[in-house]
Order: C-alpha cells, then sequence, then structure tokens
C-alpha cells in the first residue's frame, strides 16, 4: 500500500467517525458514502458496502438488506450515544457489527440464515482495523468484542446452548453491550409499539440474567 492509499484511507476513517459521533442520523452519510458512490467501495470499506448484496430473512428484516439493517442500528445507537462510557466503541460497533453476514449467510431449509456471523464478525472487525494501520487498540478490541457478543441477549432470553454468560462478563462492558443490543433489535423495520415495548422488555430481562451470574445490578434501559 503506497503513501496515498493510506493517507485516503486514513481520510475516510476520519470522516466516517466525525459522523458516527458527531450527527443526530449518521445514516444520511453513510447511505450517501456506501451506497451511492462507488469511489469509495475500497478495501477495506468494501467489507461495509458489500454488505447492500446480502439478503436477510423478510419474517425477522423486513427492511431490507443488511446494510439497510445497519442504517436503521447506526441511527438507533446515535440516539443512545450521550449513555455511552465508550461512545466510539458503541458507534463503530453499530456500523460493524453485521460485518460478519457476508461469508455466513446461506439459505437453509429455504430460509436465510447468518449462523456464527458474530463470532467471525468479531474476526473480520480486526481485519478491518488492521487494513487501516488503525493504532487505537481499545477502540479495536473494543469493536471486536462487541461484534463477538452482540447476540448472546437473544441466546440468553430464549434459553439457548449458545450463551455464554460466564465468557461474556470477562471479555466486555455489560451495560455498553446492551445499548448496541438495543440498537440492533429496534433497528429493523415495521415494528408497532408493542413490538419495541417488547423488545425494550427483553433486553432489560437479559441484564436482570446477567445480573444473577455477576452479582452485579446494571442499569435498566428504557
Amino acid at each position: 500500500m503506497n503513501e496515498g492509499e493510506v493517507i485516503k484511507k486514513q481520510q475516510i476513517f476520519n470522516e466516517i467517525e466525525r459522523h458516527l459521533l458527531n450527527d443526530e442520523k449518521p445514516s444520511i452519510f453513510l447511505k450517501e458514502f456506501f451506497m451511492e458512490n462507488k469511489d469509495n467501495f475500497i478495501y477495506p470499506f468494501t467489507m461495509i458496502s458489500d454488505l447492500q448484496d446480502v439478503p436477510q430473512e423478510p419474517k425477522h428484516h423486513p427492511e431490507g438488506n443488511v446494510l439497510v439493517h445497519v442504517m436503521m442500528v447506526v441511527d438507533e445507537a446515535a440516539r443512545r450515544r450521550s449513555l455511552s462510557k465508550e461512545k466510539d466503541i458503541l458507534m463503530w460497533s453499530s456500523l460493524l457489527h453485521d460485518i460478519g453476514k457476508k461469508p455466513t449467510t446461506k439459505k437453509r431449509k429455504n430460509r436465510w440464515t447468518s449462523y456464527d456471523h458474530d463470532k467471525v464478525g468479531a474476526k473480520m472487525v480486526m481485519e478491518f482495523f488492521n487494513a487501516l494501520n488503525c493504532t487505537k487498540e481499545k477502540l479495536i478490541k473494543g469493536v471486536s468484542s462487541m461484534t463477538r457478543w452482540h447476540m448472546q441477549a437473544l441466546f440468553v432470553i430464549n434459553d439457548l446452548p449458545f450463551a455464554s454468560i460466564g465468557e461474556m462478563i470477562e471479555e466486555i462492558d455489560i451495560e455498553e453491550l446492551s445499548l448496541l443490543t438495543i440498537s440492533d433489535r429496534l433497528g429493523r423495520g415495521k415494528l408497532n409499539p408493542s413490538e419495541k415495548d417488547k423488545i425494550v422488555h427483553d433486553v432489560n430481562f437479559f441484564l436482570e440474567k446477567v445480573s444473577e451470574i455477576s452479582g452485579y445490578k446494571y442499569k435498566k434501559i428504557h
């Protein structure tokens, strides 16, 4: 990678981060950047733009492809940004949390699935930041961990065998994860008020279950 490419990628990174940390709706900039301007389709940012080619099961994601969902999640996260202790980690996680769906999405039994996209995505997050020569170790580790654990609330709520509360507690700030979790759950199409209320209830139930294991009382999400 020549010096010009390094500078261009750093400029893009800085511009994205500026919008993630300051905009009321970062998706306004991000949609134009990732969906309309093909000059921006350079690695590793293609790891994000490629998500517009990844379908999702309409039952769970009536909003459309993965990138459409991610844009909605980013805006939901921006609404909760002031509650975060690590705003850069939360906002980059909202953008990158489903990055693992590109290699894992397959049609099984006539429905779209993305098994292990959380684990695969955690590794891809590291690849993304390494390709930018990013030296923000706390950011890199934080976003990778948020991506790795962003499905845990669903597993815990539904008492699924994929839940791993003990390991999760050791690796991540649960209250920060809950901000990503609720943004992820609300960042989808056609939710009515009762469905939104249920999502808030479910995330708080997740926090209660984790509290029982950790012995720490986590703040409720509202």
